[in-house]
């Protein structure tokens, strides 16, 4: 059997308190907490695997089912195939085929269903609607490419379990609209999209400041981190949040794939454990801590993105998008791959607009 990705993204435990002998970690004020307090915690929608396919929707009800490598499956399918259906009335499919491990998309010609060949001109619109009628009662799926010469085969089992799962969660049962779950309802039947929420967020303006040695030591005792290997980073990394506001990335914790970082904010030359709106970085469930961490983590362009990996292919696992508010790191994009299975296109299940200011 191939590895399920089964922990659960939290915060990592921390020491109650500081080093009395480095700079005092900062307190929220009174107003600075209520304020993380107005805007409701992100909600990732919900992910289910039927036999070899991996399926998600996010708070958009725009959701996306995506193919598997077989539980004995030696190698894994050269080609992956994900289906994205938008939310609405009007939602349609797209068809998406990828290279694992290669950013190169695959063009396919078509695709042969249980031997019955599909002509792919596109990869949305009718040609998609054709593909998914028929996965939905097929067992396997052939790709091919130029002069119809076979790439991978993709195995079916489980699929109309998916597409009625996403008939489901974007309200089309029994509605003329739904892809398994028909019925005589109309389009009209059907919600329409939800609105994405809104995120104001900081643009990362300034200079950043570096933690003293007292100040980066307290840190790295208040989040319990480990004493890392030889070769392994050991300094922090400083990054301009803007407003006045420091971001400090501590080492914390390494493994053969994963580097943890723990998260601390460096302000007016006193720090505080950062916050977050979202549990972040990755450990046992039920483990909780005031200092959040992220896992080989990166800061560009004003957003900090996780990802933390289920094993060392990147086929599984929990990838995630923060931006700072000023007051806190929100969450604007999650995306998942719960199954190890050979398909390291994770699948969205959180995306909110980010708006600068």
């Amino acid at each position: 059997m191939k590895p399920t990705m089964a922990a659960t993204v939290v915060m990592l435990v921390a020491c109650p308190g500081g080093d009395p002998a480095a700079a005092a970690p900062m307190q929220a004020t009174t107003g600075t907490a209520a304020a993380t307090e107005t805007a409701p915690p992100p909600r990732p929608g919900p992910t289910r695997t039927f036999g070899d396919w991996y399926v998600g929707c996010d708070n958009n009800a725009i959701c996306t089912m995506a193919s598997l490598g077989g539980e004995a499956q030696v190698p894994f399918p050269a080609v992956t195939l994900a289906v994205t259906r938008g939310a609405g009335p009007g939602g349609g499919f797209a068809l998406a085929f990828d290279v694992p491990g290669d950013d190169t998309q695959v063009v396919p010609v078509a695709v042969t269903i249980d031997g019955r060949r599909l002509a792919l001109p596109t990869l949305t619109g009718a040609a998609a609607e054709r593909v998914i009628a028929q996965m939905a009662n097929g067992r396997s799926l052939v790709v091919l490419e130029a002069g119809d010469r076979p790439r991978a085969t993709l195995s079916l089992k489980g699929a109309a379990a998916a597409l009625r799962w996403i008939d489901e969660r974007q309200g089309r049962v029994d509605t003329v609209t739904a892809a398994v779950a028909t019925g005589a309802r109309g389009a009209d039947a059907v919600p329409p999209p939800p609105r994405a929420p809104v995120i104001g967020a900081l643009t990362a303006t300034g200079t950043a400041d570096k933690p003293t040695r007292v100040q980066f030591a307290a840190m790295r005792k208040r989040a319990r981190c480990e004493d890392l290997p030889a070769g392994a980073a050991s300094y922090p990394e400083s990054h301009a949040l803007g407003g006045g506001a420091t971001l400090v990335m501590v080492p914390c914790s390494t493994g053969a794939y994963n580097l943890s970082s723990a998260l601390f904010v460096l302000e007016k030359g006193a720090w505080r454990p950062a916050q977050a709106d979202a549990p972040t970085g990755i450990a046992p469930a039920g483990e909780g801590s005031p200092v959040p961490n992220v896992v080989n983590a990166r800061w560009q362009g004003g957003e900090l993105t996780s990802h933390a990996r289920g094993r060392g292919l990147g086929d599984c696992g929990v990838a995630q998008t923060f931006v700072w508010d000023g007051t806190r790191l929100r969450l604007s994009e999650q995306s998942e791959m719960g199954e190890c299975r050979g398909n390291p296109n994770y699948i969205a299940t959180w995306r909110a607009r980010v708006v600068r200011r």
